[in-house]
């Protein structure tokens, strides 16, 4: 399974409300569960986080990370989204991280972010203008919905 993670995921792995599930879904994409797909964009992201945060990524080994980029069918995208209103124009990196998953046809977006990304009336708008688009659905959930349970009661 093909999976798109945001920077937030990574500096999740430092934030003690995040920390567990964040460094859960690294250790199973570290043990091959999960293919990441990364972008040139979180990529650039983390440029400018500490050094420990970057550090979450460089411990994935490489055969399990696919790099992807922006292209001109990203932006059309990404500016569909905009037009659609899901996003406002301060919240475009945020939409262009979806249509970068997208484009790149990842099964899953994962993310921290509840306000522009999680949630349930954002995914409604993504889902329909990519079907609207003739894009595929692209599951979008947090590191809590994806990471394995199976060890903890029901």
């Amino acid at each position: 399974m093909r999976i798109y993670l945001d920077s937030s995921v990574f500096g999740g792995c430092f934030d003690e409300e995040f920390a567990k599930e964040s460094l859960r879904l690294v250790a199973e994409i570290k043990a091959g569960k999960f293919r990441l797909v990364m972008s040139e964009t979180v990529l650039a992201e983390l440029e400018s986080a500490p050094a420990h945060v970057q550090n979450a990524l460089a411990d994935i080994p490489k055969e399990f990370i696919e790099t992807v980029a922006s292209n001109p069918e990203v932006e059309a995208l990404q500016q569909a989204y905009l037009e659609a209103k899901i996003v406002g124009p301060a919240s475009a990196a945020d939409a262009e991280h979806i249509a970068i998953a997208t484009v790149a046809r990842a099964d899953m977006i994962v993310s921290w972010n509840f306000k522009h990304i999680v949630h349930y009336e954002k995914i409604a708008g993504y889902l329909s203008v990519n079907l609207r688009l003739g894009y595929g659905s692209i599951g979008i959930y947090s590191p809590q919905e994806v990471v394995s349970h199976e060890n903890e009661d029901i």
